[in-house]
């Protein structure tokens, strides 16, 4: 008969840690003790056990007592990964059985905060801010920026103001979030950052978090995103981030852009202030743009329709955009470089995570390809597969990546990023071996006395892999890539369905390949 303990302990937070010790104690105990039964063996076994808790609980409370804020550690899933829905079934279980030892209901959203430093505000005046969820026993720290396109003038920005106010205004903001994707605190959904300190930081400065300009009489508009970010940081020094181990800066689109321009930045900010033991990392989602030549020239009359090089070159002198320094030198009077990936990832000292669709939807929107519904034309399809082919080469010195063959745009803060993987690998687990990598790194370069360009040295695991990125030639010939739907009937696409729908001749292809076109096929539906 299989014993059962129940744990019950005080109500202080840190006794969470206790419970678990005194759990995972009991639960690895000899299994030929716990099937002892009878006689003075039973009676020995229960008198040990009474010791052992008591011993335990002493130990604990002494722990409690000598040890504030103790730090917590992320689940290593990596030995379960073939087993997870069994594993996380015992996962809520064990959770279920701590439940006693919270005095009440943990508070899984995360709440706004307003800056304490009223001059540093998002467009229109109004205060920025940031939502945060603490996770009291965690020194590891995720800063999310959120994303949301530019405008670049007068003009598009009061257009961007009538219809996307949300991203140049905190007046409406709620005073919650949930925290999605590496946001949730979900340890099924987020299994290596579910007990970080969360804080996301919403977009309001429309300049890809590179402005340092204040609303002034002259001026309609602020643009401070980098300023944003320095006060944020600032003001969660004072919240324990200066306990932190690790500071993983992440954001999505503009916010993964944002990532590029400021991970250094906020790096030398924490040391100038002699805060030395934090390690400053970025991970950067559908951030890393290209400045290549649009399928078909249009005037910049618009966001969305404006080259990217173009839009970009009028709004860092609109936004007085600042870029890494190193950045900034290599490109003097044409500093607009620095904000495509590819250009300014070289000169950055931080380690950075690119996760970047190969067949970005962003992407294709500025470079006027619009997928409406139609079949794409010969020249678009080309294009495309042009594109996939420009991603992979700019990523091919990235040592820590991870790039599907999808259609698609975002992924880190979707509730399905654990469904997408490269190569058998999904996105959570090669981010926790990135993890590894850089504390394995760490402990090396620290030995040799040399902690400069840690993302250069980034060096695989023996089956833990870094560099993963799809090289099949066509939009969501990876079989995990998220669902696409028929945008005039909605109804879900296969593989097959999808590219027929965008015009792919399978006929054609199949001729040109050399091969069978059944062959062709049954490739395709398989993903390769």
């Amino acid at each position: 008969m299989q014993s059962r303990v129940v744990v019950r302990c005080s109500a202080a937070p840190s006794a969470v840690r206790s419970c678990l010790l005194l759990l995972f104690i009991h639960m690895s105990a000899p299994v030929e003790a716990k099937r002892a039964h009878g006689g003075r063996a039973q009676t020995r076994q229960v008198q040990q056990q009474q010791q052992q808790q008591q011993q335990q609980q002493q130990q604990a409370s002494a722990y409690r007592e000598r040890v504030e804020g103790a730090e917590s550690f992320p689940l290593d899933f990596t030995a379960v990964e073939g087993n997870m829905d069994n594993f996380m079934v015992q996962i809520k279980n064990l959770a279920q059985s701590l439940y006693p030892c919270s005095a009440q209901k943990l508070d899984q959203e995360m709440k706004l905060q307003f800056l304490k430093n009223a001059s540093v505000t998002c467009n229109d005046g109004s205060p920025a801010g940031y939502y945060i969820k603490e996770s009291k026993g965690s020194k590891r720290w995720l800063l999310f920026l959120e994303g949301g396109w530019y405008c670049f003038n007068r003009q598009t920005c009061d257009s961007r103001f009538e219809t996307m106010r949300r991203l140049m205004s905190s007046t409406k903001w709620p005073q919650t979030r949930t925290g999605t994707g590496i946001l949730s605190p979900q340890p099924e959904e987020n299994p290596h950052w579910w007990n970080a300190n969360m804080v996301f930081i919403p977009y309001c400065s429309s300049d890809v978090w590179s402005g340092a300009t204040p609303k002034t009489g002259q001026s309609d508009y602020a643009f401070m995103g980098s300023l944003i970010i320095k006060e944020v940081v600032n003001e969660l020094l004072t919240k324990g981030l200066d306990n932190a181990k690790v500071l993983l800066l992440a954001g999505s689109s503009a916010g993964g852009t944002g990532v590029l321009l400021n991970v250094d930045h906020v790096a030398e900010q924490l040391k100038s202030q002699g805060h030395r033991g934090v390690q400053v990392r970025g991970l950067v989602d559908s951030g890393w743009f290209l400045d290549n030549k649009q399928y078909k020239f249009t005037d910049c009359l618009d966001t969305i329709s404006c080259a990217p090089t173009e839009a970009i070159k009028r709004g860092i002198r609109y936004w007085g955009g600042l870029v890494p320094e190193s950045c900034r030198q290599a490109n003097v009077g044409e500093e607009w470089n620095c904000f495509f990936g590819y250009k300014v990832y070289p000169s950055l000292k931080s380690p950075v995570f690119v996760v970047q669709w190969l067949f970005d939807e962003a992407q294709l929107t500025v470079d006027n390809i619009h997928l409406t519904g139609q079949p794409v034309h010969e020249g678009q399809w080309r294009y495309i597969q042009n594109l996939g082919q420009e991603l992979r080469s700019t990523l091919r010195d990235v040592p820590a990546m991870f790039a599907p063959a999808c259609l698609s745009h975002e992924l880190i803060t979707r509730t399905h990023w654990m469904d997408i993987q490269v190569k058998g690998t999904s996105l959570p687990r090669a981010l926790h071996c990135w993890d590894r990598s850089l504390q394995v790194n760490k402990h090396l370069n620290g030995s040799r006395g040399n902690h400069q360009h840690q993302k250069l040295r980034t060096q695989p695991m023996r089956g833990c892999p870094l560099h993963l990125i799809d090289s099949c030639p066509w939009p969501h010939c990876n079989p995990s890539c998220p669902t696409i739907r028929d945008q005039l009937t909605g109804q879900e696409m296969n593989v097959i369905q999808f590219l027929k729908h965008m015009g792919f001749d399978v006929q054609k292809m199949a001729q040109q390949q050399g091969m069978d076109p059944r062959t062709l096929l049954g490739m395709l539906n398989d993903g390769n």
